[in-house]
């Protein structure tokens, strides 16, 4: 086991050092820069700003003095915020997004489980259409439309939530029921079809033929397996969804990281845009890995080697 997670998180280090070089070099490329407007700003101006973020500097230097930061976990000023760098943009965004995503999570997964089970042992009947439908809806639907939709109904009709602006849990909400739409309805379609192959194995017939209960072997002998794909899933939902949406944020007026991410790729602020990838990145190979250990002990037909 130590071997396995000891590669793996190499893996991971290397994949984080791909995507870091990656980002570096495709931001490099794109024409014009991080200062460039709409008004032409004078040329000593220019090459002042230039001169103070070091992007004269050779690429390679630039790129090893960026390495090296990264390295003390410094990723730098921001080019558009004055005074802020973009340690402080995530510091103070992200615990917005990690609320109202730490909430849409457990939306989506304790409703997206019970009801692709309902789904699966129900298959063909009432429930199992109903469950279908919604899930189908949730997977479809854009979220700015279930945004509207809330809005509407919650805030505009029946006057029970305020949107437009933060106050903390009370306003988060609304927000987290939207994010969760669509990967509740992802969970239960995904969980529906994983409990029908395994309903269906031997090992479950047996159970049934010792006199188990129906409730011992869905929860105790099926569930076990079923779940494998929505462990695999919930990995990469967790790191995108606690990582905001800019969609969902613009629509309720939360200031998560999502905006920051979208707003300085319009404002080509090289540093916020390769800090917010490199942070999604993190938590995205780190979960992975959390992920890939469950898995071991979960099912132990997953070998190591």
């Amino acid at each position: 086991m130590r071997k396995y997670i000891f590669r793996r998180v190499l893996s991971s280090v290397l994949t984080l050092f791909v995507v870091i070089t990656l980002t570096f070099f495709m931001m490099r490329a794109i024409p014009g820069g991080p200062f460039t407007d709409e008004k032409a700003i004078p040329s000593f101006v220019l090459e002042k700003m230039m001169s103070r973020y070091g992007l004269n500097d050779p690429l390679y230097v630039q790129y090893g003095r960026y390495l090296l930061n990264v390295l003390r976990l410094d990723l730098g000023p921001s080019y558009r915020y004055e005074g802020l760098s973009v340690n402080e943009l995530i510091a103070s965004s992200f615990p917005v997004s990690l609320m109202v995503g730490s909430i849409a999570l457990v939306l989506a997964v304790f409703i997206g489980i019970p009801a692709g089970i309902i789904s699966a042992l129900k298959r063909g009947k009432l429930p199992d259409r109903i469950a279908m439908i919604l899930a189908t809806l949730g997977v479809t639907v854009p979220n700015f439309v279930i945004a509207a939709a809330l809005v509407y109904i919650f805030a505009w009709q029946l006057g029970w939530v305020t949107v437009g602006f933060w106050e903390g849990i009370s306003t988060a909400i609304l927000p987290a029921i939207t994010l969760a739409g669509y990967p509740a309805a992802f969970i239960s379609r995904l969980v529906r079809s994983s409990m029908l192959e395994v309903l269906q194995q031997d090992y479950i017939r047996t159970a049934y033929s010792k006199g188990l209960s129906e409730r011992a072997v869905v929860y105790i002998h099926a569930l076990k397996n079923a779940i494998i794909p929505v462990i695999t899933y919930i990995a990469p939902l967790t790191a995108g969804i606690l990582t905001g949406s800019f969609v969902v944020e613009q629509v309720y007026g939360v200031p998560g990281l999502g905006t920051f991410f979208v707003t300085s790729i319009t404002n080509r602020d090289y540093t916020t845009i390769m800090g917010v990838t490199i942070f999604y990145s993190a938590l995205l190979v780190s979960f992975n890995l959390i992920a890939d250990v469950c898995l071991v002990f979960i099912d132990p037909r997953i070998k190591l080697r």
